[in-house]
């Protein structure tokens, strides 16, 4: 049974039987066999698909953003904005799709020759509960507008929001069976990897569940994309702008209730101006609304699972006893719900848990350091490498000197790291490889295919190998 879990309230609002052996064995027939006719339909008109998502998506945005509100807890109007993110990239992919996979030619005098994009097959795609739907669209609309299929494993606490987003494809003029969601267990992920009619497979997750991922695609070798688990540093250097930067560093901390790969961790800051910006911080902090996401008003809801609350007391409670301290919340709310204190921890080292570990939840942790040098090596000192940002006036010497110095897949300088459909997105390290978004998002799973067509009549002699 795979249920949704109200994190407002713990309580069970819906339930589903997973799919039985028969019903994932048809699901895979048919995607298989759709992709091969999808595949030579011209890319001109395989967007015509997604300019019709973005139409569905906007018609229901509202019914839409309340199931991933009702489902992992996200307040109303960031669920609203997820589905505005995930039309905008329709519209993005619709407008641009057929330039990224436009073959590329290469001439010479004895031949022509140059790279085209082929779809790879039926891709895999292991989602997280975070982003429900944003993080399968960014997958799915470059890769089905490059002609592939799709079979979505949601996570299992947001079934509602898997079986809308192919309600959404369907009524978006998708061919029959390209696509499907299947609720099953976890366990049966490693067969769905193994079989021969899945091609690729792409995972957003935790850095553990890549490990296991990655081990069974690379037995099937099958292609990969991995964006795992981060622990973004946000640098503030002594000349930043502090009030903008304190301001900028709370939503990218505390957006999403603090539950996304790319929320800003490790707030890593020179000591000259650690006090203002901390004060700054928290009197930001302390202006968040806790409480009923649906509430138009609220800013952090409830973490999404009990566990995930937990786990994260935990973290806090670990940091503290190592020496951080803690200077605002720290601790469960009391009464119904998964809801955890919005939480500033102060002085925090490398060997504490919230320095060393990735804090997926509401709490942020203020590391102080006495030298550029010294925040730049801290910021590398991790086994993640997503995304980071950079806080200084100097942004001439920031491009030239220290954006080649850090260590992840994407540097904002004076800004908070998000995901753009314009821009490439992915992690080094343990935070995964490949990339999804932008031009290099959409060739990941396609064969990038070499072409040679020698002229009648070479100006050149051939020369054999």
């Amino acid at each position: 049974m795979i249920s949704t879990i109200n994190p407002v309230t713990g309580e069970q609002t819906q339930a589903f039987d997973a799919h039985t052996d028969q019903q994932v064995d048809a699901a895979l027939t048919a995607a298989a066999e759709a992709q091969n006719a999808w595949r030579l339909v011209p890319v001109e008109e395989r967007v015509q698909v997604l300019r019709n998502t973005a139409k569905v998506l906007r018609d229901g945005k509202a019914e839409y953003a309340r199931l991933i509100t009702l489902e992992m807890g996200k307040p109303i109007t960031e669920a609203e904005a997820e589905i505005e993110k995930c039309a905008k990239t329709a519209d993005y992919y619709a407008e641009h799709a057929p330039r990224f996979l436009a073959p590329e030619l290469i001439e010479s005098d004895a031949a022509e020759s140059g790279v085209v994009f082929d779809p790879l097959g039926v891709v895999l795609a292991i989602m997280p509960w975070n982003y429900p739907f944003w993080q399968f669209f960014r997958f799915a609309l470059p890769a089905l507008a490059a002609g592939n299929g799709a079979i979505l494993k949601h996570a299992n606490n947001v079934p509602q929001a898997a079986l809308a987003v192919e309600d959404i494809m369907d009524q978006a003029g998708l061919p029959e069976g390209l696509f499907a969601t299947l609720l099953v267990e976890s366990s049966r992920v490693a067969g769905l990897i193994a079989d021969d009619r899945i091609a690729a497979v792409t995972l957003t997750g935790s850095t553990q569940v890549g490990q296991i991922v990655a081990s069974q695609a690379g037995a099937a070798l099958k292609k990969q994309v991995l964006e795992l688990g981060g622990s973004d540093p946000f640098i503030v250097l002594a000349d930043a702008d502090i009030k903008e930067a304190a301001k900028v560093a709370v939503k990218a901390r505390f957006t999403n209730n603090g539950q996304s790969c790319v929320n800003a961790k490790r707030f890593i800051v020179d000591e000259k101006i650690a006090d203002e910006f901390v004060a700054e911080f928290v009197a930001n902090t302390k202006a968040l609304v806790v409480g009923d996401p649906t509430d138009r008003e609220t800013t952090i809801g409830p973490m999404a699972r009990e566990n995930l609350r937990a786990e994260l007391h935990d973290q806090v409670v670990r940091t503290a006893e190592a020496g951080g301290k803690i200077i605002l919340g720290g601790n469960v709310v009391d009464g119904a719900g998964y809801f955890y204190q919005p939480t500033v921890i102060d002085h925090v080292r490398p060997g504490q848990a919230a320095f060393d570990e990735e804090t997926f939840g509401p709490v942020a942790a203020i590391v102080r350091v006495s030298s550029t040098q010294e925040a730049i090596a801290l910021a590398n000192q991790t086994e993640f490498g997503l995304g980071a940002a950079l806080w200084t006036r100097d942004t001439e010497t920031a491009v030239r000197d220290l954006l080649p110095r850090i260590d992840a897949g994407a540097v904002f300088i004076n800004g908070m790291v998000a995901s753009d459909p314009r821009l490439p997105f992915g992690g080094i390290k343990k935070s995964g490889y490949g990339r999804e978004l932008g031009s290099y998002g959409i060739r990941e799973f396609t064969n990038m295919k070499t072409f040679w067509t020698g002229k009648a009549t070479p100006t050149i002699p051939a020369v054999a190998d």
